[in-house]
């Protein structure tokens, strides 16, 4: 039998923007439990432009070849799958390897693509809906009639969790980076949008809604805004890290978490297990893709660029050109070699 070739985008050697390759490698063969899909959109990711930089601290098993999220047709199914088919439409976030015309994913880490969305809507889902699952309803256990403070509104994550506080019942407050982001929050479902580089986000929502008195903090700028946090948030408030874009390191004033009892805690989606994976993709389908069905979600994406400007949306979104998310589109045609 042939060996049948796709082509990928690699990062063989980490690096800027040119350390973005177009290549071919072998069609990566299902394993147990695996689907093989074709790729018809892949959404990029922060994640994706550290591991290019070669800062990310990868988990064992990743490919060289990025992506985390992607959407596309069954097209083979390894031993001990159950579900899916070939032919099946489906959406799946992985461990990496998303950038390429074919993937595997494990099948429990796969969703049907919800009835209505095309492939690019989709391939822009697993990876935000994952992350924000997993931190704002599992972790800081947001409730209905909670007020919810999302930093990085603007972002892929942000206009997720906009999305789903707001279907969940929350309150929702938020800062951006321009006016048109805090705009696109607003029309998203934010009570109000705080442009972060012309107001003090901390004395706004004071001022508005008084001290102590935001339930849920979703953060992914860290230091810079740690002190503020924990002003705002409420007796038994949960404050929940993403990412410390601004900073790691803090200097924590253990007052105000003794006085009000407060959570801390932090998000990190790609290390865990497929079981775990798969529990989240469950309680997703579950809650959250009714909430797609019923329009209440939406994938917001700011960018759709081929395959070949990879570069492009790496740049785009580095240097937060874009609301929402930034989205690549395959030519799924392997060769024979």
């Amino acid at each position: 039998m042939n060996t049948e070739f796709h082509r990928v985008v690699d990062v063989p050697v980490p690096g800027g923007l040119e350390a973005l390759v177009i290549t071919t490698k072998p069609v990566p063969t299902p394993r147990w439990g695996e689907l093989l899909v074709r790729v018809h959109a892949a959404g990029l990711n922060s994640a994706d432009i550290k591991q290019r930089e070669g800062v990310y601290d990868m988990p064992a098993g990743a490919p060289t070849v990025p992506g985390l999220e992607i959407a596309g047709e069954v097209v083979a199914c390894g031993e001990g799958t159950a579900r899916f088919k070939p032919g099946d439409a489906v959406c799946a976030l992985v461990i990496g390897g998303g950038y390429g015309e074919y993937c595997v994913a494990p099948e429990g880490q796969c969703l049907p693509v919800p009835a209505g969305l095309s492939m690019i809507e989709a391939a822009g889902l697993p990876e935000t809906v994952f992350t924000v699952w997993m931190a704002l309803f599992e972790q800081a256990r947001l409730a209905p009639g909670e007020t919810v403070l999302i930093h990085g509104g603007g972002s892929g994550i942000g206009t997720t969790a906009i999305q789903m506080a707001r279907a969940s019942g929350a309150r929702v407050f938020v800062t951006a980076g321009s006016d048109a982001k805090c705009a696109t929050c607003m029309e998203l479902g934010a009570e109000l949008a705080i442009n972060y580089n012309k107001e003090d986000f901390g004395a706004v929502l004071s001022q508005r809604l008084g001290a102590s008195s935001v339930d849920v903090v979703l953060d992914i700028v860290g230091a810079p805004y740690l002190e503020r946090n924990l002003q705002l948030l409420a007796i038994e408030g949960r404050l929940c890290y993403l990412a410390g874009d601004g900073g790691r390191t803090v200097q924590l004033n253990l007052l105000p978490v003794i006085q009000k009892r407060i959570y801390i805690t932090g998000g990190s989606l790609r290390r865990r297990p497929v079981q775990e994976k798969a529990r989240l993709a469950a309680a997703i389908e579950h809650r959250v893709w009714p909430w797609v069905a019923s329009g209440a979600l939406r994938a917001q994406i700011g960018l759709v660029l081929p395959m070949e400007e990879v570069a492009q949306g790496h740049f785009a979104l580095q240097e937060r050109r874009v609301t929402g998310k930034v989205i690549l589109t395959m030519r799924a045609q392997a060769s024979g070699g």
